[in-house]
C-alpha cells in the first residue's frame, strides 16, 4: 500500500535529513528526501506534498532560487517552505516561511509543520473569499502584517545572560518587553499583543514550562510560540520540551546572535500567521455576513462553495462538507412550541461561528440546521471537528423562558467529502439527508 508523502526534505546529504526524517515519519508526517533542485521540483509536481524543509549546508542563495521555483511550481497551491541550518550571521529570507536552527528535532519541526500548513490554507481560503465577496460586491483588503517592530516579551530573572539576549532583540530592531514574574507575564499577555514569548528558566526549567502550558490552556494565546532559554534541561529531554508545547530551545552557550534570530523567525511567523486569521475573522462582520452571528447567509455560502469546490483540484485538497441538524428531543419540540428555539438561534450560530476553525466557512441554511465547508480536511478529520462543535454546545444551557427551566441542544451530524467538484452541492444535499437521518 502507498502513503501519500506530507512532507519534502531537500538536501544533498543524510547529516540533517536522516535523523530528522526517520522521527517525522514516526509522527505522521510521511516524508520523501530529494537530493537536488532538479529532484525537489519534480516531487514537488508529482506527489502533491503539504511543505518543504530545504537544507542550508550547500549554501543561502541556491535554497533561495529552489524556493522561488517550488513556489511558482505549486502555485495555485500555498506549500510552506522552512529552511534548516545555516551560520548566525545570515539574515531573514522573506522567500522561507521559517528558519529553524540545527540540530532540529522532529517534535519541535512537526508542531512548526502544522502550524505553517494550518496558515496556508487560511491563506487559500482568504484569498478565495476575497474573489466570492468582490463577486458580490464587496471588496476585502489584504491581509494586514503590521509595519510595527517585532514585539518579544522576556519573562525571567534579569541575569546577565538574559540581559544579553535582550539587548541582541532590539539591536536587531525588536521590541522587547521584561516580566521578571509568572504573574506578571500573564498580566502582559493579556493586556498587550506579543510575537514571541521568551522564557528564561535558569537551572531549573519548573517555573517557564508552567507559563508555557498556561499559555497552550488559553484559547487566545495558544498559537503564541515560545523560546525556552536555560541552562540545563535537568533531566528532561529537547523532545519533551517540543511535545509540551516549546517552540525553539536554547542555551547560554548558544551564541546570543544566533538566539536573538530564532526568536525573532519564530515572531516572523506567527506575525504572518496573526495577520491571516485577523483577516478571516474580519470578514465576519461586514455586511455581507449574518449580523447576529458572524455566518454566512445561505446564498453567499452557495456561491462560495462552489469556488470551494472548482478550487480544491486544482490545490490537489480534499474538501468535506457536513450538516449539524438539531435533534428533536422533548425539550427541543417544547422551546419550539414557546419560541425559545428561535430565541436561542442567534446565540446558538454565535457559538458555531466561534467554534469552526479560521479557515471553515459556515451557514444557516435552514430553520434548525447549520452547513459547514472545511477545506483541506478529508472526511474522517471533518467528522471529529463537527463532533467537538456538537460536544460543546451540547453542553450550553439555552434560556427556556420564564417560569421554564433551560433546555439543551444536540446535534445529528452528515459528514460528506467532495470527490466531484460539479457535484458539490448534491454532496451538501447529502450530507444534510444523513443528518436528518439521525446521522
Amino acid at each position: 500500500m502507498f502513503l501519500q508523502p506530507r512532507l519534502l526534505m531537500v538536501a544533498r546529504k543524510d547529516d540533517m535529513a536522516g535523523p530528522l526524517s526517520e522521527g517525522l515519519d514516526q509522527l505522521g508526517w510521511r516524508t520523501v528526501t530529494a537530493r537536488g533542485p532538479y529532484a525537489a521540483e519534480a516531487a514537488l509536481s508529482d506527489l502533491g506534498v503539504e511543505a518543504v524543509i530545504v537544507d542550508l549546508a550547500d549554501g543561502l542563495e541556491e535554497a533561495e532560487g529552489l524556493a522561488r521555483r517550488l513556489r511558482r511550481l505549486a502555485e495555485p497551491r500555498r506549500v510552506p517552505i522552512v529552511a534548516v541550518g545555516g551560520d548566525s550571521a545570515v539574515s531573514a529570507s522573506p522567500e522561507f516561511d521559517l528558519r529553524l536552527a540545527d540540530p532540529v528535532y522532529p517534535a519541535q519541526a512537526a508542531m512548526r509543520l502544522d502550524s505553517l500548513v494550518r496558515t496556508a490554507v487560511a491563506e487559500e481560503e482568504y484569498q478565495l473569499r476575497q474573489e466570492t465577496f468582490a463577486q458580490m460586491g464587496v471588496e476585502l483588503g489584504a491581509p494586514e502584517g503590521g509595519d510595527e517592530p517585532l514585539r518579544l516579551l522576556a519573562v525571567g530573572e534579569p541575569t546577565p545572560q538574559f540581559l544579553g539576549l535582550s539587548n541582541s532583540l532590539e539591536a536587531l530592531g525588536a521590541q522587547v518587553v521584561g516580566a521578571f514574574t509568572s504573574y506578571s507575564a500573564f498580566d502582559f499577555l493579556h493586556e498587550a499583543e506579543f510575537d514571541t514569548v521568551i522564557l528564561w528558566g535558569g537551572d531549573a526549567a519548573d517555573s517557564a514550562m508552567a507559563i508555557a502550558g498556561g499559555m497552550r490552556r488559553n484559547s487566545r494565546l495558544y498559537h503564541i510560540p515560545t523560546l525556552l532559554y536555560l541552562k540545563s534541561l535537568a533531566g528532561m529531554s529537547a523532545s519533551e520540551a517540543y511535545g509540551r508545547g516549546i517552540s525553539d530551545v536554547a542555551s547560554p552557550q548558544t551564541p546570543e546572535p544566533e538566539t536573538a534570530w530564532r526568536a525573532l523567525e519564530l515572531a516572523r511567523s506567527y506575525r504572518r500567521q496573526a495577520g491571516i486569521r485577523s483577516a478571516l475573522e474580519s470578514a465576519r462582520s461586514l455586511k455581507l455576513m449574518d449580523a447576529e452571528t458572524g455566518l454566512f447567509s445561505p446564498d453567499l455560502f452557495s456561491h462560495h462553495l462552489g469556488r470551494l469546490a472548482s478550487s480544491a483540484p486544482l490545490r490537489n485538497r480534499p474538501l468535506t462538507v457536513c450538516v449539524l441538524q438539531v435533534r428533536e428531543t422533548e425539550d427541543v419540540a417544547e422551546a419550539r412550541q414557546t419560541g425559545w428555539l428561535e430565541k436561542a438561534f442567534p446565540q446558538l450560530g454565535s457559538m458555531v461561528a466561534r467554534l469552526i476553525r479560521v479557515e471553515d466557512s459556515a451557514a444557516r441554511m435552514g430553520p434548525d440546521h447549520f452547513a459547514v465547508a472545511l477545506p483541506a480536511t478529508p472526511e474522517e478529520v471533518a467528522r471529529t471537528v463537527a463532533e467537538r462543535i456538537a460536544a460543546v454546545i451540547s453542553r450550553t444551557a439555552f434560556d427556556g423562558g420564564e417560569g421554564r427551566p433551560p433546555f439543551g441542544l444536540e446535534f445529528d451530524i452528515g459528514v460528506v467529502e467532495v470527490q466531484d467538484s460539479s457535484q458539490v452541492h448534491r454532496a451538501l444535499e447529502l450530507a444534510a439527508e444523513i443528518s436528518r437521518s439521525g446521522g
